[in-house]
């Protein structure tokens, strides 16, 4: 067995930051809370011995809430802050991808300041020169580019940052979840460029509060919580906690029950000719739900989103409402590889601020020889879930 590379090692690190809890006041009375041991501040710790590897090759994803200390940990890592415990080792060149702009001269057209953004990368007139197009078009600003950028709405802003960034090269790659800015084609452009990353088999860490983002990209995933590392393992078992966290209930196996509604759910699966998986599931609630959202998601058995189908964006699939009962059938072509697989299945309102059921595990398979010689399927029967 090789030896694993490491391109970043976290160690113990911590980090606190004072907050003034008095307005500004004169000296003499500074001296007497002095002396007094009175304190004009209190500490908020933000990070407590935090410590992880990434491995060379990794797309490693941070999970967290707001407020728990990704923020925190990233700047830390891009060495913008240091931290008051621990040490942080990078084997290579690390480019920070979380403070896009800097740098940036509002009184400046956005011509200038691409030749500007792009001299404190350290490339040169020329280098720019000859990257400028490019740039231009991953942006879609070319009727902005002689307007000062005072002018630019705050994504288009980060839009032209974004594109001037990726051509920095680096070892490591850190990766705010707000570069997915815009609209949805250019949130299409972003995912790409993390895709062609992923193939490259570039050393990636990834900040963000997306699921699908960290299932789809990250071979790996760490969760955050209050300053703490709560976890780390496979993208779909730390999804799995962080849902849990946020008061999403994910039974595995068959058992769950969000937001009380769910019944039972029945489910089938089926293989034709090598060629095309069937899916088929029915599930049953306790009351009727107005205008659901049926969601399916096919992961490696390490967490990795291969297959991802939603009713109200898919023309795909059969879907079937009759009062309480919910049933999906669809049809999908077997581009997989060999491999175990597991599956999503869940149903939300259309607005998704409600999620009614999740099943993880419902219909799990495996897929073995497959090639000219043909592919043989198999899978765990989990006929029906009953909730008592």
């Amino acid at each position: 067995m090789s030896k694993k590379e490491i391109a970043l090692k976290v160690e113990h690190v911590s980090k606190s930051f004072k907050l003034p809890t008095e307005s500004t006041q004169s000296l003499r009375t500074s001296l007497v809370n002095y002396f007094k041991g009175i304190k004009g501040y209190k500490e908020q710790h933000v990070l407590d011995d935090i410590s992880f590897e990434v491995e060379k090759g990794d797309f490693f994803g941070i999970i967290g809430r707001n407020g728990s200390g990704k923020s925190t940990l990233l700047k830390i890592i891009s060495q913008i802050y240091v931290p008051e415990k621990g040490k942080v080792t990078v084997n290579g060149k690390l480019v920070p991808f979380i403070e896009l702009g800097v740098g940036f001269n509002p009184e400046l057209t956005g011509r200038e300041n691409i030749y500007m953004n792009g001299a404190l990368l350290g490339f040169s007139h020329e280098d720019v020169d000859s990257m400028y197009d490019d740039i231009v078009d991953f942006a879609e600003l070319h009727d902005f580019m002689d307007q000062k950028l005072k002018n630019y709405s705050s994504g288009m802003q980060v839009r032209l940052a974004f594109s001037i960034a990726i051509k920095a090269q680096g070892d490591i790659l850190i990766l705010d979840e707000v570069l997915a800015v815009g609209d949805e084609a250019f949130q299409r452009k972003c995912f790409d460029y993390f895709a062609k990353l992923k193939r490259e088999k570039k050393t990636v860490i990834l900040v963000t509060h997306s699921m699908e983002q960290v299932q789809r990209f990250c071979n790996k995933a760490m969760l955050i919580d209050k300053g703490h590392r709560t976890e780390i393992g496979t993208p779909l078992e730390i999804a799995t906690i962080y849902k849990e966290l946020n008061g999403i209930t994910v039974q595995k196996e068959k058992e769950n029950e969000v937001d009380n509604q769910l019944i039972s759910v029945e489910a089938d699966f089926k293989n034709h000719d090598d060629e095309k998986l069937t899916f088929d599931f029915i599930t049953y609630f306790k009351e009727v739900i107005d205008d659901p959202v049926l969601t399916f998601t096919i992961h490696r058995d390490q967490g990795e989103l291969l297959y991802r189908w939603t009713s109200d964006e898919e023309v795909e699939g059969e879907v079937t409402i009759i009062q309480n009962r919910v049933h999906l059938s669809f049809e999908i072509q077997n581009i997989f590889p060999n491999g175990k697989f597991t599956t999503e299945f869940g149903v939300k309102s259309r607005d998704r601020s409600k999620e009614y059921a999740l099943f993880s595990g419902i219909v799990d398979f495996e897929l073995i020889n497959r090639g000219k010689s043909g592919n043989n399927i198999y899978w765990k029967p989990k006929a029906k879930a009953e909730l008592s």
